[in-house]
């Protein structure tokens, strides 16, 4: 019996489909490109391991990417491993690992302390005209070459359709077809809003949950039960908390919701900036005689405050996907502070003939440039350093972080400058 599906009024005949793609070489590749990417999908997965190789090479490499990216990693591992041209084969690996991670993370931002040990990849995702038989032959081999026993998600022309239990395997004939045996399965986007994920993932709670790319394409499993055992004993007050509601405005909220969310941190701005205010002021005398100083003032301060926020972001990246915490925060944060070193002795090097080309003294100069070198290595501190302890006092350090970080650039840095200027000029 022919497998058809309904499309556009029309039927998908997957096994005439199959046969024109395989004994029409002449036609082959237009065949091919005239499927939707679902039956792509569905019709390259029942070809021979050597058409399909074919098929790789005849496409461009985006169009190979595009359909290599609507499989389970399993399967593109299989077929990739084959490949005879390494450099096109190392090029897939890379992009396919790139996007994936790119949207497994955007996904776990939900919580800033999920990790990539919540996403799984142990599945496999068969057509369901596959038998029971061929799933289990299938599911053996995954079985020796990752020790795992994987869950069976079960696509309807190149569609997840739902999974299909091991016990139904175990007791059905080996000459049924798994699309008998299918059961819903819950699934979400990647791009889904965090509330809406977390709201999901709470509601169905002993359930594992699909995630998957905009084209339907899954990208791994969730399982409902480690997000709430995250979330501690009351998941429910937590939710919103957690995924950066209160704290974390969206671009399209209402002018006063912006303002409500932001005012408290720009008050709280508004008095370091006096901080920083007070801070020239103490060397008053130093830059009435030296005025070629404040020419300086705004490039010390700027260069740390563009350093600090690099640090920042990729702290705040990190604490979102739960790589880092105070515990294990050591390393990166002597890195950040080397890092900041040495950009800051780039930049100085850089700034020094500048200003001695511009006319400006070179005693003053040198200040300066050691100023900037101290000013980018409190950047590194202070933006690793400061996110962490935000977030350790249940703060978002999103929101939060950089006036603190700010702060402590411009303050720390004019007085070092000024406090320097005043001891080797005066």
């Amino acid at each position: 019996m022919k497998e058809t599906v309904e499309r556009d009024g029309s039927e998908f005949d997957l096994e005439t489909a199959v046969r024109n793609v395989t004994y029409r070489p002449e036609r082959r590749l237009a065949e091919f490109r005239s499927l939707s990417l679902d039956e792509r999908s569905v019709v390259f997965i029942n070809l021979s391991d050597r058409l399909r190789q074919d098929i790789l090479e005849e496409l461009s490499f985006s169009e190979a990417l595009e359909l290599l990216d609507h499989l389970d990693p399993l399967r593109v591992h299989q077929i990739l491993v084959k490949m005879k041209d390494k450099k096109r084969r190392e090029r897939f690996l890379s992009r396919l690992k790139n996007d994936r991670f790119e949207k497994t993370e955007y996904f776990l931002s939900f919580h800033p302390e999920a990790s990539t040990a919540l996403f799984h990849l142990n599945y496999l995702y068969v057509p369901n005209t596959t038998t029971v038989g061929e799933t289990a032959e299938i599911i053996e081999r995954h079985l020796s070459t990752t020790g795992k026993v994987p869950a069976v998600l079960v696509s309807e022309n190149g569609k997840l359709a739902g999974e299909v239990s091991l016990g139904v395997l175990v007791r059905e004939p080996n000459r049924n077809k798994i699309k008998n045996y299918v059961k819903p399965v819950a699934s979400i986007m990647y791009n889904a809003k965090k509330e809406d994920a977390l709201s999901f993932l709470v509601a169905t709670p002993h359930e594992k949950v699909v995630v998957t790319d905009t084209d339907g394409s899954v990208l791994g499993l969730i399982y409902s039960d480690d997000v709430i055992d995250l979330l501690g004993e009351d998941p429910a007050s937590t939710l919103y908390s957690f995924a950066g509601v209160e704290a974390s405005e969206r671009p399209f909220d209402s002018v006063w919701n912006k303002v409500r969310g932001r005012y408290r941190w720009l008050l709280i701005n508004l008095i370091t900036c006096f901080l920083a205010g007070g801070v020239v002021s103490l060397f008053e005398g130093t830059v009435d005689r030296f005025v070629a100083l404040a020419i300086f003032m705004p490039i010390i301060t700027g260069m740390g405050g563009n350093a600090s926020t690099q640090t920042l972001a990729v702290m705040i990246r990190g604490i979102a996907m739960g790589e880092i915490s105070l515990k294990n925060s050591y390393p990166a944060i002597t890195r950040e502070i080397g890092a900041g070193l040495l950009s800051g002795l780039v930049t100085a090097a850089i700034m020094l003939p500048a200003a001695l080309l511009f006319g400006l003294p070179l005693s003053i100069s040198l200040v300066a440039a050691a100023a900037v070198i101290f000013n980018m290595v409190v950047a590194g501190l202070a933006g690793s350093f400061m996110p962490l302890i935000l977030r350790s006092f249940g703060k978002d350090p999103a929101t939060s972080a950089g006036i603190f970080i700010s702060t402590a650039t411009d303050v720390l840095g004019l007085m070092f400058f000024l406090g320097l200027a005043t001891v080797v000029l005066l």
